[in-house]
């Protein structure tokens, strides 16, 4: 079976968005600053049909990153829709009509909803009974590949909680946001290993495994 792990863009003092977050700014206040360093990448920018970009030391992270990759999960929020019921004509969310995804990925929702099938291979399948069941489906499909979290950073929080994940990495981002959605909240006394560390133009990526897996 593959890893379960995420990666996420993270300021010095914590947080993965600004303050006063919305359907308009979902990175909040200052939060697109986080990720400044990976659009201008050519590793990020081919995936999603753009040309052009840099190559530098945050290249081989981002490719591993991408890699081995046979399953998504992700909550709501980083779907896209807000909260409540889907209605009867819902929206297909941030991603357009070909999500760069290619791989299933299953959405955490309290409202139930069909699933979803795109272009390029991606289809959403909307879980609303918990983080296991959704881990479970996704580790099913996955076929023996990695089963990559997404985020937020809510549904982060409760996988770590539940030492259900085996690995993340942080993007460290030299920004002070002050306030915002902070990632390591109420997930208890994790114990870590550091993987290793690598500097970067405008980011440090520091990868970790999880010691204490849930039993």
């Amino acid at each position: 079976m593959g890893a379960f792990r995420f990666q996420i863009a993270v300021s010095v003092d914590g947080f993965v968005a600004g303050p006063d977050q919305s359907e308009d700014n979902p990175l909040g206040v200052g939060g697109l600053g986080l990720h400044e360093w990976i659009v201008k990448l050519e590793a990020w920018r081919r995936p999603h049909g753009l040309e052009g970009g840099e190559v530098n030391a945050s290249t081989s992270v981002v490719e591993e990153m991408q890699s081995n990759i046979g399953a998504t999960i992700m909550g709501r929020n980083m779907f896209g829709g807000g909260p409540g019921p889907w209605g009867d004509d819902p929206w297909n969310g941030w991603w357009g009509d070909n999500p760069p995804f290619h791989t299933p990925v299953f959405v955490l929702t309290h409202h139930p909803r069909e699933p979803l099938e795109m272009e390029g291979d991606t289809t959403f399948t909307f879980v609303t009974d918990g983080i296991e069941s959704a881990l479970a489906q996704a580790q099913r499909v996955a076929d023996g590949r990695d089963v990559l979290l997404g985020g937020g950073a809510n549904i982060a929080q409760q996988y770590l909680a539940a030492r259900l994940i085996d690995e993340f990495e942080l993007h460290v981002v030299p920004l002070i946001l002050g306030e915002g959605a902070r990632l390591l909240e109420k997930v208890g006394e994790l114990k870590l290993e550091q993987v290793r560390a690598v500097e970067a133009p405008g980011v440090t990526h520091i990868k970790y495994r999880v010691l204490n897996p849930a039993p």
